[in-house]
């Protein structure tokens, strides 16, 4: 009978074993279902916060550049892009103009040291950047002087230093018109409070503070397009001072190289 009982029970315990282990299978599927359903829910709510945030910011800075006058307004902001047209054009222009200084004074005195003052001319001539063109000028009266070498170099670096700072006066004014057409709104805004106040005859905080809102939106718009564009204009700054210091080293250096050129062909 014990015996009976024993095997009742260890066919009962393994008949009941599948079944739980069936359910615990069913219950975790479903709570991975459930996490993965949360989590997507959780995913497309962020995206559309996103997207309703992005167009939040665009749909203000609309508000506010209406609410700005529109005619200041588009003064600043044409004021912003004629700045960077011109920040833009420099950066370029001054990008394309550096090379490795120190590579081609080793080429033009390689050149030198053979005698081959054409090979070391036509190397100036296929190289861009005002480096190169002032080496160009000081090899092409190698045969006067040192020191009229030496005026041909000076004079000819002066203009392309000059060329170097073509259109930053135009940078420079776009950044001091910036803010002034800010300010000019400014002053217009505090003219057209004064008018809706005389013409309601009474101060309230609705006609104030709209006349108030149109003078402040326009001096930081001004504000704000001077900063970005004097950032331009000090790197563009840094550039130029960094090309004007490799032409006035490789100036002296082509004029020790242009002297020991001398006194080996005369020696």
């Amino acid at each position: 009978m014990k015996r009976l009982l024993i095997l009742f029970s260890l066919v009962c315990l393994l008949g009941f074993s599948p079944a739980v282990a069936a359910s615990d299978s069913l219950a975790v599927a479903d709570s991975l279902a459930v996490a993965d359903s949360l989590a997507t829910e959780a995913l497309l709510a962020d995206d559309a916060d996103a997207d309703e945030a992005e167009g939040g910011i665009h749909k203000q800075l609309k508000t506010k550049f209406i609410d700005g006058n529109v005619g200041f307004m588009s003064l600043v902001a044409l004021a912003l892009v004629l700045g960077l047209a011109f920040c833009i054009e420099r950066i370029i222009y001054l990008t394309l103009s550096e090379i490795k200084s120190y590579k081609l004074m080793e080429d033009i005195e390689a050149h030198l040291q053979k005698d081959d003052v054409e090979g070391a001319k036509q190397l100036c001539r296929n190289t861009r950047g005002p480096v190169a063109s002032v080496c160009y000028q000081g090899l092409l009266h190698i045969n006067q002087s040192i020191d009229a070498i030496e005026r041909s170099i000076t004079n000819y670096g002066g203009l392309q230093a000059a060329n170097l700072e073509k259109g930053c006066s135009w940078i420079k004014l776009f950044i001091a018109m910036a803010p002034s057409l800010g300010f000019l709104g400014t002053v217009i805004g505090m003219v057209m409070a004064f008018d809706q106040i005389q013409q309601a005859g009474d101060i309230g905080p609705t006609i104030v503070a709209q006349g108030m809102k149109v003078a402040l939106i326009t001096t930081i718009f001004g504000i704000v397009v001077a900063l970005i564009l004097q950032l331009f204009y000090s790197y563009i700054l840094s550039k130029i001072e960094r090309l004007t210091a490799q032409m006035e080293e490789s100036a002296i250096t082509l004029l020790d190289m242009i002297t020991d050129y001398k006194v080996r062909v005369k020696g």
